[in-house]
């Protein structure tokens, strides 16, 4: 009864990480056959984000379908298994698309990498480029870091090791009847599927940014939300293996994580704009803090991501340590 419950979990999470993964898949191909045919990838055609996403998809997929190996072989390390396989995946796949493919605009006849094209999507929609009226920040075509895929590649870990974890966890307890860690998954699996609902929703409006570094109000209220959900999704993570410990481990450390992970985002967003930060407002809440750049209204935020995994941990530990 158990095999053919754990066979039957298994075909269904297989079955929908394909489903899920079938668009992003699908741009891969479109783009390797544009490369095949035409040398380069023509700017009208160019699928929005195949970059992280395809790479996140295939890295995913070959991880789920390993599970039953990874249980097999690795007993209790079967997620770490999992988890080192895929995040190699990830960014073989990641590399060879950022270093093979090329992005053509047919108007100006300009060509860039495919790491370029998307650096310029994070600024702002490459057909709003020659309209955007940044202030503070210039962006010129033809300019590149490669420290701005900072929080790219930040995104992609936190997405693939949440994800994994939620198909490894009740993978296990199917496999061997432990509950403990049920309800950390449960709430792991909706933190996990909110984030990259975010994050597909921000590749297609980039949450609704027209240019400038002060961004509207809805913007920096969706901004806000997915900042705090990425800390929270890492706190929850480290909390779903610290249940049994001390408050000090099974609370404080999932919400120092969140800090220090919303933290680092913000980095990386600052390394795009170029020592800059997206302004959510007017006035000394929103201004930027001599010396740190972080407004008050950042620092609340990355407060706030940490205090809210706290709360979770808190509710998933085990009582009885």
């Amino acid at each position: 009864m158990e095999n053919k419950k754990f066979r039957n979990y298994y075909l269904l999470s297989l079955l929908g990480v394909l489903f899920a993964s079938c668009y992003p898949i699908y741009m891969g191909i479109t783009v390797i056959v544009d490369m095949i045919r035409y040398g380069t990838v023509y700017a009208e055609n160019y699928p929005k984000y195949i970059i992280p996403y395809t790479p996140i998809a295939l890295a995913l997929l070959v991880g789920v379908a390993l599970i039953p190996v990874a249980l097999k072989y690795f007993k209790k390390y079967a997620l770490l298994f999992g988890t080192v396989i895929s995040t190699v995946l990830f960014f073989a796949f990641e590399f060879t698309l950022e270093r093979t493919v090329t992005v053509t605009r047919t108007v100006t006849g300009i060509f860039s990498t495919l790491e370029d094209w998307q650096m310029y999507m994070c600024y702002i929609p490459p057909n709003s480029f020659e309209e955007r009226t940044w202030t503070e920040v210039d962006v010129l075509m033809g300019e590149y870091s490669p420290a701005f895929k900072l929080h790219f590649y930040i995104i992609s870990i936190v997405l693939i090791i949440s994800i994994l974890n939620c198909f490894y966890g009740f993978a296990k307890m199917i496999h061997t009847g432990d509950k403990s860690r049920c309800k950390s998954l449960a709430i792991q699996s909706i933190a996990s599927g909110a984030f990259l609902g975010m994050c597909i929703w921000a590749c297609f409006t980039a949450f609704y940014r027209n240019g400038d570094i002060k961004v509207s109000a809805l913007s920096a209220i969706l901004m806000s939300v997915f900042f705090v959900l990425f800390g929270v999704t890492v706190g929850i993570y480290v909390a779903s293996f610290t249940l049994n410990k001390k408050p000090l481990l099974s609370v404080w450390l999932p919400s120092i994580s969140a800090v220090i992970v919303t933290l680092v985002m913000y980095i990386g967003e600052m390394i795009l704009l170029s020592g800059h930060l997206y302004r959510f407002g007017n006035g000394f809440f929103f201004a930027g803090i001599p010396g740190i750049i972080l407004a008050p209204v950042d620092i609340i935020i990355i407060i706030a991501s940490g205090v809210v995994a706290a709360i979770i941990a808190n509710t998933v530990r085990n009582r009885n340590t």
